[in-house]
């Protein structure tokens, strides 16, 4: 036989056998069976037992209420999904069972609480339906309301869900691995499985739930959006003829109401968008280039958003972020972005004063979110206030004189219309300094609510009597000792000391003997008690029906707050870019949609930062369709390559967001995407070794690069033996170059000396090298970018700038004498190393043959060789090679 709350928590768990049940009982959140075993484990915290039923002790484990936030962060970030089951009524007035139930599921992609959050960053929960070659996708932030969903190839599903970095990812339950994560092919997925939901941890970083696919039919989909904002028709979201974006968006209104069972959160209109209309970057491509996090440590402080982000609002720190990571195609909306920086970079005082009303503002995209979501404390309510008021002197600010915004911000101005309604409102309602917490009576401002005044004057006259009942007594009774206490047992009393009983009145009634006394009570004393309690009561009450009240009523404000956060947003976004500009003296590019870059002084913008000012050295670059599309640069290690052909990329890409670029002039003929290949890295979980990773990106460049692509390639070939290098190096040159169906702008750094010579074949290629001077065998690296080829790698050098032990530098320095000497493999760059029988095997050299063998060569009749003869002739070219081509 079990208790009735073990009853009640067995239905409870078994509505959600997935989830960690957090048990409300009293003070504390309690978890039990195997909950418990795992929240121990997960929490450290410990585990105990409880009786909950005869001859039954079940393993339990509890936090406490108040530090639920700091808890849920812990499990959460595990991957663990948690029901919060409340108490739903008073445990003080319940005479039997308490009521309880979930109230909410929080899991990866629906967290709200703040401390659980970044700032600066957008939390999403995705959703993704797959059918052949389509895929539908819809992801939400809940915190902000934003919605929005798109349908795509297949192949372009995962870049785009790479792009929205989703914290979960709903996907239909199924037996098979979801191939478009790239299952199989060194992605990763997650390992979730059931008919009712199940996670796993992707290797991308998010989580992935498995719902039942009926979730994502259509007709279900269609009816629960339609339900959720209240309409009879899709057209107007533009999704009525997209059904697999609206089955994703449909799956994610669904799962919401069934996390959220209290209050479901605040959704913006849903957006339909094109994936063509951004520039595509994949994973490795936002690695590469250090979008969001720098070198092998992954740090945020080193990366280009760090360098760009001087924001004052948390929502334009998100919006950056968005923009950055969805670069533009098209110039209008462009140079729409570039002349609200250029405004702002010319005009110091407007940009300061912006700037200064911006670090006032709170974040009031996710404020608008708790207020709907009926999560609001008050001092949201003042921070929304604050920031209504401060928008209205923003769109002072953007006035000219004559009042009207100038043209170049016109349209932002008109994002700033001001919420008076809202405004007033909180004025109103909410006191100027709340304290405490909603129901303590000190958050609803006096006179908002007579009801409520005429409470609070009641308790605090009943108060005044209570507090006055003391001295009154002690002059009454002449017992100088005599005090009025409280205790939640016997509420308000008189206590008089043992020595003092004789004096006790007549009229007091006797209520509790202690040790050195007794308590007292009057029957004035209880009337005026009811009358506090009784209001305090009332009180608590009705200041959280009068705070939901205007939550309620704030939430009606929803769309022309919303727009006026966006707007903030935006001028934040431009404020910051333009201060950014002008602090490191960036420039405005030209932007147009021919296929030439040219970039005068271009400088990386987070290395610059770095090395400080007057120390970076800039560099020009002149890249084109037709003439000059393929740069191949050569020179050693540390002396910039790397940089530069990032750089370059960079400049691009904070061009196509709508910034100023660090450089003296630069002239941008749009790109449609930008790809990299930079670095050493495997995949060991995948079996893939770090050739294998570097061939599969070239591979993944060379099939899907466009005319209008940027390529940006660095020592391709470098994981194999110098010429199985140098060769796969060449042909991808040649390839960039030769295919019609390319032909697009590429920077290739290597170590290749030899892959120089391919200027003097095709004419879209142009050698440049990394100037470096050598004094008294000391190396300098000029980090200047000049035409021509390097003749030398310089490895050695760097090994010893690295600090390798003296001995190891000159035992190098004798292996590279004798190399070059013979000819090895060592001289191809140094790159690569192959067996000691093939280093001591003269090899036919890739680019200069011997004369005689290559006479050889020419004077073969291929036509009319049989195979046989074929095989022969192979054979003796093969000898006369070994023999260093003789014959």
């Amino acid at each position: 036989m079990v208790t009735p709350v073990r009853r009640q928590y067995l239905k409870i768990k078994h509505s959600y056998p997935d989830a960690l049940v957090l048990f409300r009982m009293g003070d504390f959140y309690e978890t039990f069976d195997d909950d418990a075993h795992l929240a121990a484990r997960e929490l450290e915290i410990a585990l105990t037992s409880r009786r909950l039923g005869k001859s039954l002790k079940v393993p339990m484990a509890g936090i406490p209420a108040v530090a639920l936030e700091s808890y849920l962060a812990r499990l959460i970030k595990k991957g663990h999904k948690v029901a919060i089951c409340e108490q739903l009524s008073d445990p003080a007035a319940s005479r039997g069972l308490v009521e309880r139930d979930v109230v909410r599921v929080v899991t990866p992609g629906t967290v709200v609480e703040t401390g659980l959050l970044e700032q600066k960053a957008n939390n999403y929960l995705a959703a993704v339906v797959v059918d052949e070659a389509a895929a539908g996708l819809a992801y939400v932030d809940i915190t902000t309301g934003e919605f929005a969903a798109t349908q795509l190839a297949v192949e372009r599903l995962l870049p785009e869900l790479e792009r929205i970095g989703p914290a979960e990812v709903l996907i239909a339950a199924a037996d098979t691995p979801p191939v478009w994560l790239g299952a199989g092919n060194g992605n990763g997925y997650g390992s979730g499985s059931g008919e009712d939901g199940g996670e796993g941890v992707d290797r991308s970083g998010y989580s992935l739930t498995r719902l039942n696919p009926a979730t994502f039919d259509w007709d279900i989909a269609r009816d629960a959006l339609l339900s959720h904002y209240d309409i009879r028709s899709l057209e107007a979201f533009g999704c009525a003829d997209l059904p697999l974006a609206t089955r994703a968006a449909g799956a994610i209104v669904d799962y919401l109401g069934q996390t959220y069972k209290a209050a479901k959160p605040r959704l913006g209109a849903l957006g339909v968008y094109s994936t063509a209309a951004y520039m595509t970057l994949d994973a490795q491509t936002r690695r590469n280039l250090e979008l969001f996090a720098a070198g092998r440590w992954e740090s945020r402080q080193f990366s280009l958003l760090a360098a760009l982000d001087d924001t004052r609002t948390a929502m334009g720190g998100r919006l950056l972020r968005r923009w950055l990571g969805q670069p533009l195609l098209e110039t209008g909306e462009l140079e729409q972005r570039l002349d609200a920086v250029e405004h702002f970079f010319t005009d110091a005082f407007r940009r300061s004063d912006a700037r200064n009303l911006l670090g006032n503002i709170a974040d009031l995209e996710r404020i608008l979110g708790r207020v709907q979501a009926g999560t609001a404390m008050p001092r949201d309510l003042t921070a929304l206030k604050a920031g209504l008021a401060a928008a209205e002197s923003l769109a002072a600010t953007l006035a000219g004189a004559e009042g009207a915004a100038v043209e170049a911000v016109a349209w932002l101005a008109r994002q700033l219309g001001a919420v008076p309604a809202a405004a007033a409102l909180i004025e109103e309602a909410i006191a100027a300094e709340p304290t405490g917490l909603v129901g303590e009576g000190k958050v609803i401002r006096e006179g908002f609510s007579p009801e409520l005044d005429e409470l609070k004057a009641a308790g605090r006259d009943a108060r005044g009597f209570i507090a006055g009942l003391e001295s009154r007594e002690r002059q009454r009774t002449g017992i100088r000792n005599l005090r009025v206490g409280y205790n939640q047992i016997f509420g308000y009393y008189i206590e008089i000391s043992k020595a003092n009983l004789r004096q006790a009145p007549p009229d007091y009634i006797r209520r509790q003997t202690l040790t050195n006394g007794e308590r007292f009570i009057v029957p004035e004393l209880k009337e005026y008690e009811s009358l506090v309690l009784h209001s305090q009561e009332r009180i608590q009450e009705l200041e959280r029906s009068l705070f939901r009240q205007v939550c309620s009523q704030l939430g009606g404000y929803a769309e022309p707050i919303g727009r006026l956060a966006a707007g903030i947003a935006a001028l934040d976004v431009f404020t910051a870019l333009a201060e950014v500009a002008v602090r490191y003296d960036y420039v405005r590019p030209k932007l147009n949609g021919g296929d030439a870059i040219n970039i005068k002084d271009g400088r990386h913008p987070v290395v610059e930062r770095t090395l400080g000012a007057g120390a970076y050295v800039p560099n020009d670059l002149q890249i084109a369709n037709g003439a000059a599309r393929v740069i191949v640069l050569t020179g050693p290690n540390m002396a910039g390559k790397s940089t530069y052909i990032r750089q370059a990329a960079i400049i691009v890409l904070m061009a196509q967001i709508g910034s100023f670029v660090p450089a003296a002039a630069a002239e941008i003929g749009l790109v449609d995407r930008i790809f990299t290949r930079v670095g050493l890295q495997d995949d060991l979980t995948t079996g893939q070794s770090t050739f294998m990773v570097e061939m599969v990106e070239t591979a993944a460049i060379l099939n899907q690069a466009t005319p209008r692509s940027l390529v940006v390639l660095d020592e391709i070939g470098r994981g194999t033996s110098t010429y199985d290098g140098l060769s796969i190096a060449r042909a991808v040159i040649e390839h960039l170059h030769n295919d019609p169906r390319l032909g697009c702008k590429s920077l290739f750094a290597t170590h290749y000396h030899e892959l120089t010579e391919l200027a003097q074949t095709l004419p879209g290629v142009r050698n440049y090298s990394v100037a470096v001077a050598e004094e008294e065998g000391r190396v300098v690296f000029l980090h200047r970018i000049v035409p021509g080829g390097a003749d030398r790698s310089y490895g050695v050098h760097v090994a010893q700038l690295a600090g390798l032990p003296r001995a190891v530098v000159s035992r190098a320095w004798e292996a590279l004498a004798e190399l070059e000497q013979g000819a090895a493999p060592g001289r191809a760059g140094g790159k690569g190393r192959r067996s000691g029988q093939e280093a001591a095997t003269a090899q036919m050299p890739l680019f200069q043959p011997e004369e005689p063998l290559r006479d050889a060569v020419l004077d073969l009749d291929i036509p009319n060789l049989t195979p046989l003869e074929a095989i022969n002739k192979l054979y003796e070219l093969q000898e006369r090679a070994r023999n260093g081509g003789k014959g």
